[in-house]
């Protein structure tokens, strides 16, 4: 396919309500008159939603050139056979794919074949000699032509992102209401009509993709390091930011819980659900104890760290980082998480503070995108090595009660 090129952002949005409509539809009036609202809302939400591409460029894989023969005519116009190697460039990439054929607006005229597959894109391109400056250049090149237009399909998905929900419960309501305009016209002229059962439906679950394990790499010649795979970062990130959100609808999961308390509601999801791994609390990490640590079992390894902190400022915030990263990482670790409990009022202050803040940081190196309303990634750089790249996630939930 050729990135960013196939479908116009001024119909997309619409054939995906579409989507969101046939799919209600689809299920019948007596299925949307009997189930519970919220959750069929919730499942319909969680499904068609949409994230924002991200290309994770660290994890850039370039596959062994295929050489092939070709034929050329020089400028004097004397044809001759020159060497040819071509090379496949693939990275992972977070959020929704189909955006990877969506024409933003505005656009530039830019654009490459590249190839989709799960959580991967790849493209391909072609040198005639072995040379590394060569490659480099036409390789960077490429990227730019598959991807120009990827933060512009990303702002026009941030313009409808605050109505998104709104909309889906409005195409619900409307669809639901006029099945009850029908039965009580139905009832009126004397048609019979089904009674109303005590019995309600349940929302359907969304099938999750399949959570990826740690995996020890077989690169190293003298020693074998646990690697936890950008995918199961994500998913760990995720449970996380489903289970706090879950808990801001709650108030009685939160209420008159201090930080450990409250992380141990998140430890007792992580535990059990990756294979090979354990999860414990007040762990001791370098120069301190940190609050979650998600090790490798075969040899204790940590795949993951996470340090909980309740909102006291910006000042606080700051601090919180700095220990995070002074304190408890090592130099192996990669993939980390501060997760803020934020118990003031004005919740959309304290996020704005949160990424004007962050990047005073001294160890801050560069957004890396946002997962959610108040899920935001950075690249981070460990203080004992400048040109040692950490993922720091910063997560905050809103318990207010």
């Amino acid at each position: 396919m050729k990135s960013f090129s196939e479908i116009s952002w001024l119909d997309f949005p619409q054939k995906q309500i579409n989507k969101i409509k046939e799919d209600i539809l689809t299920k019948g009036k007596n299925y949307i008159l009997q189930i519970d609202e919220n959750e069929f809302i919730e499942y319909l939400v969680e499904k068609y939603r949409l994230e924002p591409l991200n290309i994770l460029f660290n994890t850039e894989s370039v596959s062994e050139p295929k050489k092939a023969t070709e034929r050329l005519t020089n400028h004097w116009g004397e044809t001759y056979n020159a060497e040819v190697f071509n090379f496949t460039v693939t990275y992972q990439f977070t959020g929704s794919s189909e955006l990877f054929h969506v024409v933003p607006n505005p656009r530039t005229y830019s654009s490459y074949e590249i190839s989709v597959r799960n959580q991967y894109v790849s493209f391909s391109f072609s040198i005639y000699k072995q040379d590394v400056e060569e490659f480099k250049k036409r390789k960077s090149e490429v990227y730019d032509q598959a991807f120009n237009n990827l933060d512009r399909v990303n702002n026009n998905l941030q313009e409808i992102s605050n109505s998104y929900e709104q909309n889906v419960k409005s195409l619900f309501f409307y669809e639901k209401n006029k099945y009850k305009e029908e039965n009580s016209f139905f009832i009126a002229i004397n048609v019979n009509v089904n009674k109303d059962t005590t019995s309600v439906f349940t929302a359907p679950t969304i099938i999750k993709k399949i959570i990826p394990q740690p995996k020890v790499s077989k690169k190293s010649e003298f020693s074998s390091e646990p690697i936890m795979s950008t995918l199961m970062y994500d998913d760990i990130l995720k449970v996380i930011y489903d289970l706090g959100k879950s808990m801001e609808k709650k108030p009685s999961t939160y209420q008159n819980k201090d930080e450990e308390s409250l992380r141990d509601q998140i430890l007792l999801f992580l535990e059990t659900r990756y294979d090979g791994t354990t999860a414990t609390g007040e762990t001791f990490n370098r120069g301190g104890k940190t609050d979650i640590i998600l090790k490798y079992a075969n040899d204790n390894s940590n795949l993951f760290v996470a340090e909980c902190k309740v909102w006291h400022g910006n000042v606080e915030f700051l601090k919180a980082i700095s220990q995070l990263f002074d304190r408890y990482l090592t130099w192996r670790d990669s993939k980390v998480s501060l997760i803020l409990f934020v118990t003031n009022k004005d919740f959309s202050n304290v996020l704005n503070t949160i990424k004007t803040e962050v990047k005073t940081h001294p160890y801050f190196i560069k957004e890396n995108g946002t997962r959610g309303e108040s899920s935001f990634s950075y690249i981070f750089r460990l203080p004992q090595d400048e040109n040692k790249n950490v993922f720091l996630e910063i997560i905050a939930f809103h318990y207010d009660k």
